[in-house]
């Protein structure tokens, strides 16, 4: 069974394009919501401050799959889906709560870098407990 954690976005005029549906970035914004949250208590703790380390988006791949209109509440579900050596990808999914239909999915990248040398670095066990707690 896989581990994650979900967050639920309202709808608002603010997100919609001139269609009157939910405007193609502004999805990137609610995938960015749900990885704060589910990475918050790793990010709050300066756990990577304190190691001199960013945790920094490489790469999103995303499709779209049906629109998200006005009022409409959608539960953005995150995922750990891969560790690599100095990568980590999470699964993220945008569904309507109501209908229950998938709006949107992508995999995101992330990579450690150490601030000083600007480079990508290995994961370190450390790293990889947090995220235990992260999705736990």
């Amino acid at each position: 069974m896989k581990k994650g954690k979900s967050i639920y976005i309202k709808v608002r005029g603010y997100h919609l394009d001139f269609y009157q549906h939910v405007n193609n970035a502004r999805y990137l914004e609610f995938l960015e919501e749900a990885r704060w949250e589910v990475f918050d208590k790793t990010f709050r703790s300066g756990f990577l401050e304190k190691q001199n380390l960013s945790f920094v988006l490489v790469n999103v791949n995303i499709s779209y799959r049906h629109a998200a209109f006005l009022h409409d509440e959608v539960r953005v579900d995150t995922y750990l889906k891969k560790l690599g050596s100095r990568s980590v990808t999470v699964n993220q999914q945008v569904m309507n709560d109501k209908t229950g239909a998938l709006v949107a999915d992508a995999d995101v990248t992330f990579v450690l870098v150490d601030n000083t040398a600007m480079k990508a670095v290995s994961l370190t066990d450390e790293f990889i407990a947090s995220l235990d707690v992260c999705f736990g």
